[in-house]
C-alpha cells in the first residue's frame, strides 16, 4: 500500500505540473498576457546591456504579434517598429543555406559535389576532397572563424583557399566558420550562373514573400535602417568584407523575419521547389553534444533544455573545433525539434527560434551586440510561457 501511495502521489504531482504549465501556456497566448510575458523577458535584457532598441516578433498558430522597444537611433530618437531594418549577422547563414538547398532542388548542384567543381581555380587544392556539404556544415577540416586580415579581395580569397590545409579529415570536426559557409554560398551562386547578391534579392527573398529584406539596403529605405551601437556605445554599421553577403550580410525587419520563420514551419504557400529547399535546411547531419547541425540552422530535440541550448552557443562550440557524431543516414526534417540561430555584427544582435510541432516561434532583433546567452534565456522564457512542454522539461 505504501509503494502504491508514493507512486500515485508522484504521478499526481507530475500531472499537476503539466496541467499547470499547459494552463499557463494557454493564458500566455492572450494578447495582454503575451505582452506582459515578452516585456518581462525583454526589458531586463535590454537594461542589462544598455540596448537602445529592439524589435520582437512572435508567431503562435499562424498569428503574428509585434513588440517594439526603444529607438532605432539615439540621434533623432526614432522609435523602433516591426518595419525597422536591422543587421542580422550570422542569421544570414540560414538564407545562404536556403539558396544552396534551392540550387540542389533545382538540380544545379549536389551537396556531395566537391567544392573545386564550381571554382576551377581551386583544382589541385584541398578543396578537391572537400564537399559542399562539408562547407555548409562547418566541417571542411578546420577553416577559421574569420579570414586573415590580409584577405581583402576575391583574388586574395582564392589564393588563401588554394594554400589552406585542413587540420582534420573533412566531415569529422565542426569549427564554426564564416569562410566555410561563405564559400558554400559563393559556390551555390556559381552553380546557378548569377551573382550571389542578385540571386538573394531577385529570386530568394521575393520567392519567400519578403519585401523588406536586403543585402544592399536601397537609398529609399535608409531612413528605416537602424543605427547599431558598439559595446562602448559608438554608432556603427557593418563594414564590407570578403564573402560578407554570404556569411553575415542580410538586413531585414521583424515583420519579414517572422514571415520567414512561418515559411520554415509551414511553407504551404510557397512553390514546391522552395518548400523542398527549406525542408533540406532542416536535415540533421551530425551532432555536437545536444546540438544537431543542419544547413544554417542548429537544432535540438524537443522539448529542449535551456542548459543544452546555452552549451550549443558556448565559446567552446563557437570558437573551437569539436569532434562530431555523424548521423548516418542524415536525419530528415522533422517537426518535434527546436530550431534556432544567433547572429551578430559589431553593432547588432539577433536571435531566431521556432518549434514546428507547436507552431510557435519568435524573432529578436537589436541594435546592439548584447550577450548571446541573454538572448537565448529571454527567448526561452517567452517560449516556456507559450508551451508548457518546456516548463515540464525544466521541472524534470
Amino acid at each position: 500500500m505504501k509503494k502504491f501511495f508514493t507512486t500515485s502521489i508522484s504521478t499526481l504531482v507530475a500531472a499537476c505540473l503539466l496541467c499547470g504549465a499547459a494552463a499557463h501556456a494557454a493564458g500566455s497566448r492572450e494578447p495582454g498576457q503575451l505582452q506582459r510575458t515578452v516585456d518581462a523577458a525583454i526589458r531586463p535584457a535590454m537594461k542589462a546591456s544598455n540596448v537602445p532598441g529592439m524589435a520582437v516578433a512572435v508567431t503562435v498558430g499562424g498569428k503574428r504579434y509585434f513588440f517594439n522597444y526603444g529607438v532605432a537611433a539615439k540621434k533623432g530618437g526614432k522609435s523602433v517598429t516591426e518595419n525597422t531594418i536591422f543587421e542580422i549577422g550570422s542569421v544570414s547563414k540560414t538564407f545562404t543555406a536556403t539558396l544552396a538547398s534551392y540550387a540542389q532542388a533545382r538540380g544545379r548542384l549536389s551537396l556531395s559535389d566537391k567544392a573545386s567543381k564550381y571554382l576551377p581555380a581551386l583544382a589541385g587544392s584541398s578543396f578537391d576532397s572537400i564537399s559542399l556539404l562539408d562547407l555548409g556544415t562547418y566541417s571542411a577540416g578546420g577553416l577559421p572563424l574569420q579570414f586573415p586580415d590580409a584577405v581583402t579581395d576575391p583574388e586574395k580569397m582564392v589564393a588563401y583557399f588554394k594554400s589552406w590545409r585542413p587540420d582534420y579529415a573533412p566531415g569529422t570536426h565542426r569549427r564554426y566558420s564564416n569562410p566555410s559557409i561563405g564559400l558554400f554560398g559563393y559556390l551555390a551562386a556559381q552553380s546557378m550562373g548569377q551573382p550571389f547578391d542578385d540571386l538573394m534579392e531577385k529570386t530568394l527573398f521575393p520567392g519567400l514573400g519578403l519585401k523588406h529584406t536586403y543585402i544592399r539596403v536601397p537609398q529609399a529605405r535608409m531612413a528605416d535602417y537602424a543605427t547599431g551601437y558598439t559595446k562602448d556605445d559608438k554608432p556603427t554599421r557593418v563594414s564590407p568584407g570578403v564573402l560578407d553577403s554570404e556569411a553575415y550580410g542580410v538586413k531585414t525587419t521583424a515583420a519579414d523575419m517572422i514571415r520567414f520563420v512561418e515559411a520554415n514551419m509551414n511553407g504551404a504557400g510557397l512553390d514546391d521547389t522552395l518548400q523542398r529547399a527549406i525542408a533540406g535546411t532542416h536535415t540533421g547531419y551530425f551532432k555536437v553534444g545536444d546540438l544537431t547541425q543542419g544547413l544554417g540552422w542548429e537544432m535540438y530535440d524537443y522539448p529542449a533544455r535551456l542548459d543544452s541550448m546555452l552549451a550549443g552557443s558556448s565559446a567552446q562550440v563557437v570558437f573551437e573545433a569539436n569532434k562530431v557524431t555523424r548521423l548516418d543516414p542524415p536525419r530528415p526534417a522533422k517537426a518535434d525539434v527546436l530550431v534556432n540561430k544567433t547572429g551578430s555584427t559589431n553593432g547588432f544582435g539577433a536571435y531566431v527560434v521556432f518549434v514546428p510541432a507547436q507552431r510557435i516561434g519568435m524573432v529578436m532583433l537589436a541594435n546592439k551586440n548584447f550577450p548571446v546567452a541573454a538572448r537565448i534565456k529571454a527567448a526561452y522564457q517567452i517560449l516556456t510561457a507559450l508551451d508548457g512542454k518546456l516548463a515540464a522539461a525544466e521541472a524534470r
